[in-house]
């Protein structure tokens, strides 16, 4: 007889949802990991397939919320102090830390999504304090709802904070989208416990440039720099040059830096006035009492005076809540000796500072207290270029508070993409080169006669579909940028990739600029038209009648029109589409697709049908053979999963990253292939799709699966005709 009496046993299993070790990664960590590709499935998404965002934000009252967000800086609620009455300071380091996380070299990061409300971001050392930040934002978003996003509320927040300081702002734009889950995938580092000590970044810490790619902040979890110094260390001109490096990791000049941070220590203070070791655990770590708070203080008080969050206490400025030439005043008005806050951290402190220009308690107005500076403040100071730039500003303060207007709208609008996709009354009319412009392309010409003349050019189906991919693979959902709209490829740097074959890329364009001088069309429009007639004609020899979506109107940029310095990290190092890689890197190639597949708005499914299809299509990088798993090549056929999943071959390695398929039988090589085209039937997820495309049922699927993929690679920039 079984005994059913459980006793004291808790009838789940604990940690069954939540303990690492469930994760098939932590029992297979070699497995290729597909979850940055499901990243926002829209299961984790609250709102349904039909609410639209962007549409739902232009029903907004924005001159109602502006109001309201304007009240909200001074109307202070009793659970959490504002200092000196105002929330400004708070509200302008929540927005700072929302977009901050921005680095140009994969566009991930920034405000952009309202990520901020989840981890690991929203327990980051470095935004301690901000989730009381987002709590008083709460009856805002409560009452405005669906018509505003967390990530339109965050940098609003900042905006309106400037202005209530008395900063004249450069504009503002509605329209960034939430998500509805961590961006768990986002690579921020390899240190296993906040703020370890940077060197691991580096390949020499002493050399900023060595950092690791594409990482942009100097230490696990903070925004820029260690405002201690170098690993906590003080020095400020090696703080300096740190700077220098991470602030252009973010696409920011020595100009945009300097001004940028003057200007956000021109308002609001430092929190450190007391002992961090009271505090309770972050918003992730903390318990469900605490509903979602952390770093619970309790020695506050209801007194700003005893806030704790960095360590460093005190003001920049005399007036910390008026946007004026005050941080220069102090910082070059003085010399500073090096000090330690009541939290301990390190700090600096003015030598024999006059009282009327000591900064009144931000909790009591009767009592004065002594501002200071970080090393990164300090270096502005020391460093002779940010030096020059600093006595250019205090020499011009109109110039200053432009810079700074204009810096701080591309820090918070960077990763928005193209201005039109800009939304609201505060856009600005000038057109700015980070924001990528490209005009309006042509639209009254004859679609078939450019297809007519593509066809008569000679150019093969690997030369057209290559170059309309190689153009349109740029694009980034990450930050909007990139893609075929302005026809860029053409362009320095692009023209100049090794991974764009510039020989064979130079040959097709000049045939297609003939063609767009003969009949207008754009040659944005005529690369994507090639590459679109020549997947009809592959389609067509394989025996399926198909037409390929397309939509006039891409523009051509010119050079005016291009920050080519801010393009060149856009260079693709690997496209497993092409077969191709720059050189051996220590992520597998595999992993690299994914994180290309990715930034392309990919799906699993349609990263596979697309693999599939280029490599039958002979587009490989130099025309190599590896995964052309087919005689047919130039016919849209399913013949690269017939033959990968084909159970009469073996599969022999013949180097790091190259492999022969042999016929059992015989052993005689059949094909050779790569880490990417193998891990098709190697992954069991990937597998699971390669068969649905190998099936004698679904060879009609997979060319229609592959043309809609298409479509949505070479469309994924038109902002201009989506809503």
């Amino acid at each position: 007889m079984s005994d059913n009496n459980t006793g004291g046993k808790c009838p789940v299993m604990h940690g069954s949802n939540t303990a690492e070790k469930s994760d098939v990664m932590n029992w297979w960590p070699e497995s290729l990991n597909l979850d940055i590709l499901h990243q926002h499935d829209n299961k984790t998404n609250p709102m349904g397939e039909e609410f639209d965002y962007r549409e739902e934000v232009k029903k907004l009252d924005f001159e109602a919320l502006e109001k309201d967000m304007h009240e909200l800086m001074t109307n202070s609620q009793e659970w959490w102090p504002a200092d000196w009455g105002h929330y400004g300071g708070l509200m302008i380091r929540l927005a700072w830390h929302a977009a901050g996380t921005y680095r140009l070299a994969d566009g991930r990061g920034g405000a952009g999504t309202g990520s901020q409300r989840f981890a690991p971001l929203n327990s980051w050392p470095d935004n301690g304090n901000l989730d009381k930040a987002r709590r008083l934002l709460w009856p805002l978003k409560k009452k405005y709802g669906n018509k505003v996003s967390w990530g339109d509320l965050f940098i609003l927040a900042g905006n309106v904070a400037y202005e209530s300081f008395g900063l004249k702002t450069f504009g503002f734009s509605y329209g960034r989208e939430d998500i509805w889950h961590p961006e768990k995938d986002i690579y921020w580092g390899a240190e296993k416990e906040w703020l370890a000590p940077s060197d691991s970044r580096y390949e020499d810490v002493d050399k900023p440039d060595t950092m690791e790619n594409p990482l942009a902040a100097v230490q696990m979890g903070l925004i820029y720099v260690n405002p201690e110094g170098v690993n906590g260390q003080p020095d400020p001109q090696k703080t300096a040059e740190q700077v220098r490096v991470t602030f252009a990791r973010m696409a920011m000049d020595d100009e945009e830096t300097a001004a940028l941070t003057a200007g956000g220590h021109t308002v609001g203070k430092a929190h450190g006035n007391g002992d961090a070791q009271t505090l309770g655990a972050e918003p992730e770590g903390a318990d469900v009492h605490e509903q979602g708070f952390g770093w619970v203080n309790p020695n506050l008080d209801g007194k700003a005076t005893n806030a704790i969050t960095s360590g460093i206490e005190g003001a920049w400025t005399t007036n910390p809540t008026k946007f004026d030439m005050g941080y220069f005043d102090l910082l070059f008005g003085y010399e500073w000796q090096l000090t330690k806050s009541p939290a301990g951290a390190n700090q600096w402190e003015p030598v024999d500072i006059k009282e009327e220009h000591m900064p009144v308690d931000s909790t009591d107005p009767s009592v004065r207290r002594m501002p200071m500076m970080t090393d990164a403040d300090m270096a502005m100071k020391v460093d002779p270029k940010y030096r020059a730039i600093c006595e250019k500003f205090m020499a011009d303060p109109e110039y200053f508070n432009d810079c700074f207007a204009r810096a701080w709208f591309k820090l918070t609008h960077r990763d928005m993409g193209p201005k039109s996709r800009y939304i609201g009354p505060g856009v600005p009319a000038e057109d700015l080169i980070w924001q990528d412009p490209v005009p309006q392309g042509e639209t009254n010409y004859i679609e078939e006669s450019v297809k007519e003349k593509i066809a008569e050019s000679g150019l093969s189906i690997s030369e057209l579909v290559s170059t309309a991919w190689d153009s349109a693979r740029t694009y980034r959902g990450s930050d909007m940028r990139g893609g075929a709209n302005g026809a860029r490829i053409r362009l320095a740097p692009q023209k100049d990739w090794e991974g764009n074959e510039p020989a064979r890329l130079a040959k097709v364009l000049n045939v297609y600029q003939q063609i767009s001088a003969d009949t207008g069309a754009s040659i944005a429009d005529v690369i994507v038209l090639g590459g679109n007639l020549g997947v009809e004609k592959a389609a067509k020899a394989a025996g399926y009648n198909v037409h390929v979506p397309f939509q006039k109107g891409r523009g051509d940029a010119t050079d005016e029109m291009t920050d080519a310095a801010s393009f060149e990290p856009m260079e693709p190092l690997s496209d497993g589409f092409r077969n191709w890689q720059k050189k051996e890197y220590v992520v597998k190639p595999e992993e690299m697709l994914l994180d290309r597949a990715q930034l392309m708005g990919l799906t699993a499914p349609e990263m596979t049908v697309l693999m599939g299809g280029m490599r039958v299509l002979g587009t490989n990088y130099g025309d190599s053979k590896h995964g052309v798993f087919t005689d047919r090549v130039g016919q849209l056929t399913n013949d690269f999963f017939v033959n990968l999943t084909d159970m009469t071959n073996g599969w022999e390695p013949t180097g790091k990253n190259s492999y022969n398929i042999v016929d059992r039988r015989t052993g005689n090589t059949k094909f050779t292939a790569t880490r990417v085209d193998l891990v098709f039937g190697s992954n069991s997820v990937l597998r699971s799709y390669a068969e649905v495309y190998a099936q004698d049922d679904n060879q009609e699927k997979f060319v229609k699966d592959f043309v809609s993929a298409w479509a949505k690679v070479m469309d994924a920039d038109r902002f201009d005709v989506k809503k």
